[in-house]
């Protein structure tokens, strides 16, 4: 599929036009329910410049889409250079019945290997394949890992009572005709990831490493590097907004209830975490919600203070689309901050780029997944 300038944006052609119809059983997810349609939440509007003057034209939104994205770099901190070249080393190959499941070494910052998995779909789909790339505390959770090697860490610990349940999202993609990537925590300890000298925050450091992982996707012969996605739960929702958000290569992204706006009445969205954006050189917080006596620290404390939201970074994605796979943590409500990345996406003359499905609890569903994987299918499998 080939790649076309749009608004500053390399994009897949698809995705720059028009495209296929939404299909019938995806239709009623981009749009939000009656009592939040309209709706804007108090959230100020992505469309407005800094100075407090209105982008009012398609025209205009890449400079306002560079400062939002300039702003947030300089809060969270500056990115390392990225791998030209990323090295990938494959090995422990298993046969997931059709799908090939090689266990990878990938460079995901200069110098830095780190290990993960490596899934082919069935030799059924032909020619080069869309590819999602599937972050999370621990690869071998989204992969539902049944291999010889013993488990250690993180790994160790989601498996202690069996496989987990609706969170082998590479696996299940693989099985569709996606080639995927899993990767876990750089370090293997999510509260102290390893951040090897970069001076971002750990949020922002994540999204560096998937922007690595998603090159040495796109130089697989394997993969069009047009068609590559991100889809990530809790933890690996965060991690898959940031990535999808800050690096404009993803072609869409799936967010499972990580929380899409800042929240301090509920514990799961805490992005104030030191190991989220609430990183200071000298202090570290007590964990636990925000209060009085244990305030928010490092870049969540100043993109609080200056009214900044995460609706910002939503923009970001326009005209690419992305789903909320909502839970307990991302409820309908939150339609009114992605109704701001719906007039955004307006202004540049898109519609059914902003979807959200529901369910009333944290953990992901049969259902919800079914719902995930049909989004993607639609927009990387045209």
């Amino acid at each position: 599929m080939p790649r076309i300038a749009f608004l500053g944006l390399f994009l897949p052609a698809a995705l720059a036009v028009a495209g296929p119809a939404v299909p019938s059983e995806l239709r009623p997810f981009f749009s939000p329910p009656p009592e939040h349609a309209g709706r804007l939440g108090g959230y100020r509007s992505p469309l407005l410049r800094d100075d407090g003057s209105q982008v009012t034209s398609a025209a205009e939104w890449p400079a306002r889409r560079r400062e939002i994205l300039d702003h947030w770099h300089r809060v969270m901190g500056p990115w390392p250079a990225r791998v030209a070249r990323p090295r990938v080393e494959l090995s422990e190959r298993q046969d997931r019945d059709g799908v090939t499941q090689h266990r990878v070494e990938l460079e995901v910052a200069p110098g830095v290997m780190q290990a993960g998995f490596l899934l082919f779909p069935p030799a059924r789909f032909a020619g080069q394949r869309p590819a999602v790339l599937v972050p999370f505390y621990a690869p071998e959770v989204s992969v539902a890992y049944a291999g010889p090697q013993p488990l250690a860490g993180q790994a160790a610990r989601f498996f202690k009572d069996g496989p987990p349940v609706q969170r082998d999202f590479a696996l299940q993609l693989a099985r569709r005709g996606f080639v995927t990537l899993a990767i876990g925590t750089p370090g293997d300890d999510a509260y102290r990831p390893d951040l090897r000298g970069a001076r971002c925050q750990p949020l922002s450091y994540h999204a560096y490493l998937a922007s690595n992982c998603l090159t040495a996707l796109a130089q697989r012969p394997e993969v069009d590097p047009a068609r590559i996605g991100v889809m990530g739960h809790s933890y690996g929702g965060k991690w898959a907004l940031f990535a999808s958000c800050l690096d404009e290569r993803f072609a869409c992204a799936v967010w499972s209830d990580c929380g899409v706006v800042f929240d301090e009445a509920r514990r799961a969205v805490n992005y104030w975490e030191p190991w989220y954006l609430g990183r200071e050189e000298g202090h570290t917080r007590a964990r636990g919600l925000v209060t009085a006596a244990n305030p928010g620290t490092g870049a969540y404390r100043e993109l609080r203070a200056a009214g900044r939201d995460l609706h910002e970074l939503h923009a970001l994605m326009a005209p690419r689309p992305f789903l909320v796979s909502g839970g307990s943590e991302d409820p309908p409500s939150r339609w009114e901050a992605l109704n701001h990345a719906v007039a955004v996406n307006r202004l540049l003359g898109h519609e059914d780029r902003v979807a959200m499905t529901n369910r009333p609890v944290h953990s992901p569903t049969a259902e919800s997944n079914a719902q995930a994987f049909r989004f993607l299918e639609h927009f990387l499998q045209p």
